[in-house]
């Protein structure tokens, strides 16, 4: 078998990752304050309105008649804002003073395309700039720390976690990503380092080693530990609980980052967006649960978010069309101010398109969390001023 035919049966570098730029070069660590994100990703663009509910509002009700929430069923948070009734785990984290709700977060000129939106938060750019590192990516550069400081669960390698000099590592499952990188073809590779090559193959090279090395340290450091947590059956389930796993056993990464799809919910949007937030809701709860249990609930921030929202109208078959601004979710136990942060955005006064006012941008969450949370100056990331929004202690 040649290199490029078992490159591609491994699932380790696709085809279209051959050349240097594209190649998982493996990434730093972050800072050593021992704090961990977790990026949670919900794709295809979450309704925010039926997450967080204005249900004491009349317009809302008006503008969706068969979409939604009725009063009686809604977790009320405040008066007049309530969760999903599929929610009731995260309801509980509110209770117990672990949920900061941000809501109307967006950003100016917003754009309603799946793939252009998602890049924008990926890569923290304004709707106007096309960048092609991620934030994450740039944190990796900026640290230059150990390896591994960034896995990304789900197989694939998002934009976000691509840095310039330095990109994350995707497992879509620890023990066959190990397997794989101790194929005796690549593991030979890996072993040779002809770093010398053709600049394009030494390239290629030094990523098999990083990754033969990579794949290594987390087979030698991940321990299986018995857990009295009941996981729900869902990929955001699997995903976390390969993250809790890490993170009991003390590696070294800082950022993980999750995703959890089926949220583009255009037809018949009711019983699949409950479906979508219930399984979201009880895999944060059971990550949240096992993160205490091993003493760790301290050391984790959890930010969920989501490209955009979607239209205040429903539309003409029971859905919700491509939005503006949503909620941002974040977890932990050291949140500066739990509870739900700001109003939710007005129904009243809509932007030219009948859709909501951002009111957060996105940049200034993201800001927290590089500075009060990973410890690091945010103008070495972001590529525009923003102030921090005052949510982490």
């Amino acid at each position: 078998m040649d290199r490029r035919k078992f490159l591609k049966s491994t699932g380790l570098v696709s085809t279209a990752m051959l050349m240097p730029q594209f190649l998982r070069a493996m990434p730093g660590g972050g800072t050593s304050n021992g704090k961990i994100l977790v990026v949670v990703q919900l794709t295809g663009g979450n309704d925010g309105l039926n997450t967080v509910i204005p249900y004491r509002n009349d317009a809302y009700y008006n503008a969706r008649p068969q979409l939604a929430i009725a009063r009686g069923t809604v977790l009320p948070l405040t008066d007049g804002i309530g969760l999903n009734p599929s929610m009731g785990a995260m309801r509980s984290l509110f209770d117990e003073g672990q949920l900061t709700i941000v809501n109307g977060v967006g950003y100016p000129d917003p754009d309603r395309s799946h793939f252009r939106s998602m890049d924008i938060w990926h890569t923290a750019s304004g709707s106007e700039q096309y960048l092609e590192t991620g934030w994450l990516g740039r944190y990796l550069d900026a640290t230059r720390a150990k390896p591994h400081g960034v896995i990304e669960f789900g197989g694939g390698l998002s934009l976000a976690n691509k840095g310039a000099k330095e990109k994350a590592i995707a497992i879509a499952d620890p023990a066959r990503f190990y397997a794989v990188t101790r194929e005796p073809y690549f593991a030979k590779l890996a072993q040779e380092a002809h770093a010398d090559d053709h600049t394009q193959l030494g390239y290629l090279y030094r990523t098999m080693v990083e990754t033969y090395q990579s794949a290594g340290y987390i087979h030698e450091n991940v321990k299986t530990k018995e857990s009295s947590t009941i996981w729900p059956k869902n990929e955001l389930a699997n995903q976390l609980r390969h993250v809790s796993a890490f993170i009991r056993s003390g590696l070294e990464t800082r950022v993980y980052y999750t995703s959890f799809s089926g949220f583009d919910t255009h037809v018949n949007q009711q019983g699949k967006h409950e479906k979508v937030l219930g399984g979201t809701s009880e895999a944060l709860g059971a990550f949240a649960a096992d993160l205490k249990a091993a003493g760790k609930q301290d050391d984790v921030l959890i930010m969920v978010f989501s490209e955009f929202g979607r239209r205040v109208k429903q539309n003409a078959s029971n859905g919700t069309d491509h939005g503006t601004a949503s909620n941002v979710f974040l977890i932990g136990t050291r949140l500066k101010k739990a509870g739900v942060f700001n109003a939710l955005p007005s129904l009243e006064k809509l932007d030219d398109n009948g859709d909501l006012r951002f009111a957060v941008d996105f940049r200034s969450v993201y800001a927290a969390v590089l500075d009060h949370w990973l410890g690091l100056d945010p103008k070495l990331i972001l590529t525009t001023a923003f102030d921090p929004l005052p949510v982490l202690g």
